[in-house]
């Protein structure tokens, strides 16, 4: 299997499970109410907020697979859009969903040489490591996410 089909799996099992680690967004976010999803516990960031956090990133990386510009901050990373109801929570995993799997096709596509490519500018390196870095950053959140729905889950 070449580097960027495994990059493009690896990117669908943080999402969708059977991962090395056997933990996913999918299943993270399973069930989680509207509600849930926007509470912050100790001060921490909401599940909701570090979901679209995460994700944003993977919608900036697609852009620049798709040939467009990088664009994106940490900044704008941390804008969440309105959850009013549990209809606009479904509504926004759904197209996290829907984005996870445009961006892991996009990834499979690149071969060997673009993945040495640099990534837009020499400062970011190049593409594996923006797409790993990525991925990374996903488990490191991913983290954060179930282990805030256990202190939710211990408030109750």
């Amino acid at each position: 299997m070449s580097v960027s089909k495994q990059l493009a799996q690896h990117l669908r099992d943080v999402h969708f499970g059977k991962n090395w680690s056997w933990s996913n967004l999918k299943d993270a976010l399973d069930g989680l109410s509207w509600q849930d999803a926007q509470v912050s516990v100790q001060g921490l960031n909401s599940i909701a907020m570090l979901t679209c956090h995460i994700t944003y990133y993977v919608k900036v990386i697609y852009k620049v697979l798709e040939g467009g510009p990088l664009e994106g901050n940490d900044k704008d990373s941390f804008i969440l859009p309105d959850i009013k109801e549990q209809s606009d929570w479904n509504a926004l995993q759904e197209k996290i969903w829907q984005q996870a799997e445009l961006t892991a096709n996009a990834i499979e596509k690149l071969d060997d040489m673009q993945l040495d490519a640099l990534f837009s500018e020499a400062k970011y390196g190049t593409y594996f490591r923006n797409i790993a870095g990525m991925i990374e950053h996903m488990h490191y959140h991913l983290g954060q996410i179930v282990l805030i729905r256990k202190l939710l889950t211990a408030q109750v």
